[in-house]
């Protein structure tokens, strides 16, 4: 039975402002944030890209409309706000900054206040130029970073490695390393081997000349590249740099371009987020010590942005088997707050029941667009089949399919929810700042 933290807590939930147990402050919603404060360890999960849509459309494919998903499970629960400074719809590094720093920041932002030549440090409540992860690690705090594209991808890689741009990615994967992270678990070993040298997933792209691989090892790390030498990482190891692919763990691109190449969703051999997520917390609870894991789910924000249904159906699961994985430390761990967000809605993505009449057969393709000029997808992309739901409370199972609003990221229809530790503080409306503010208050016991 999952974990439940009690929500009886009256005085509930604000964070902008809170300070330490038992001050009373107001976040600006109307929040009364006087509920006391624990600390300890916390998971942050951010399947990208993934709003309330992709859960229910994954949801009904995997497990029926009503059966349930891990993310279900969570108690907690808020709606997400995650305006940038400059604009209505979040950008990944834009929404990582705001995560990472508990501040409204341009979209161009990468752990900066913006940009280009406008880059400057951003300071956190007391004046710090640090976000709460390169805090946690300046205490001693084990800070962990798991994702499924490359290592310097924005969800991730800008709680540790501020940059003016979000494609300095040889500058962005030094500074991971710099960081003194305990656990890098990603794609990406190609911005870590020289230009030309082979690695174990392909040739090198660095035009430094800078092998990040032996500077790894000079620094601590045990660095492992296939999935066998994950699940083999012993709890002791310490510090671990794990590349699991050359380029992003899975391939986002639309299902008919996939099919032409022959290539599948995932690249074959790499590791899910999920047993990285399993690995990564062995390791860090090994220290005896709080810790802060971040772990992100890429490849629904890809394969959203590639208007890719199967492969956002399938990253989702994925996600969702990685929210498992932490509800399970956190039967055993419960002073840990295990919280997830998105940063918006990739592609726009919503699920659309087929009506059958009695006796009517399941078409085997789909229009390639709806009557307003809006994408369909099936279960191979345009003009295919479309999906069959898992059976429903009547052994029924429904055909739908999968339209799209975009090739881009909107706003709206994100959810935050929590479990464990402090997760009574998620509820009512939530702004992305306040990701790292209930982050901090966790691993600190105070925002400050």
């Amino acid at each position: 039975m999952i974990f439940k933290n009690v929500l009886a807590c009256v005085g509930a939930v604000g964070l902008v402002g809170a300070g330490v147990a038992g001050a009373v402050a107001s976040d600006g919603h109307g929040h009364d944030s006087s509920a006391g404060v624990g600390t300890g360890s916390v998971v942050f999960v951010h399947p990208d890209g993934a709003s309330a849509a992709t859960w229910a459309a994954a949801r009904a494919l995997h497990y029926g409309p009503d059966g349930d998903l891990n993310w279900d499970a969570l108690p907690a629960i808020a709606v997400y706000r995650g305006h940038m400074r400059d604009s209505l719809t979040a950008t990944s590094n834009g929404g990582g900054t705001s995560h990472a720093f508990g501040v409204k920041v341009d979209s161009d932002a990468f752990g900066r206040s913006a940009g280009g030549d406008r880059g400057t440090d951003l300071t956190d409540a007391s004046g710090r130029t640090r976000g709460v992860a390169l805090r946690a690690i300046e205490a001693g705090i084990p800070v962990g970073l798991v994702q499924t594209g490359i290592a310097p991808e924005p969800g991730t890689a800008v709680f540790v490695a501020p940059n003016v741009s979000r494609r300095n990615y040889e500058q962005i994967a030094a500074q991971l390393l710099e960081s003194g992270a305990a656990v890098l678990f990603s794609g990406g070993e190609k911005h870590f081997v020289p230009e030309g040298v082979a690695g174990v997933h392909g040739v090198g792209e660095r035009t430094d000349g800078r092998d990040l691989i032996a500077e790894a090892r000079a620094l601590g790390y045990t660095v492992v590249r296939t999935r066998a030498q994950l699940l083999a990482l012993p709890a002791d190891t310490g510090k671990v740099l794990g590349l699991f692919a050359h380029g992003a763990t899975f391939n986002a691109e639309p299902e008919e371009e996939l099919a032409e190449e022959g290539l599948g969703l995932y690249v074959p051999g790499s590791p899910t987020v999920a047993e990285m997520t399993e690995v990564a917390l062995r390791v860090l609870r090994h220290s005896g010590k709080d810790f802060l894991l971040v772990v992100e789910e890429e490849a629904t924000d890809n394969f959203g942005n590639k208007n890719n249904a199967a492969g956002v159906l399938e990253a989702a699961k994925r996600a969702d088997d990685a929210i498992g994985v932490a509800q399970r430390d956190l039967l055993r761990h419960p002073d840990t707050l295990l919280i997830t967000t998105a940063d918006s809605d990739a592609g726009g993505m919503r699920m659309s029941g087929i009506r059958l009449d009695p006796g009517e057969a399941i078409p085997t393709e789909l229009p390639e667009r709806d009557r307003n000029g809006s994408p369909i997808d099936g279960v191979h992309g345009t003009g295919s089949a479309p999906f069959i739901a898992a059976a429903d409370q009547f052994g029924q199972r429904h055909p739908f399919a999968i339209s799209w609003a975009t090739r881009e990221d909107v706003g709206g229809g994100i959810l935050v929810r929590a479990d464990g530790l402090n997760s009574h503080r998620v509820r009512g409306s939530f702004d992305n700042t306040e990701i790292a503010d209930l982050i901090a208050l966790t691993l600190f016991g105070s925002v400050d």
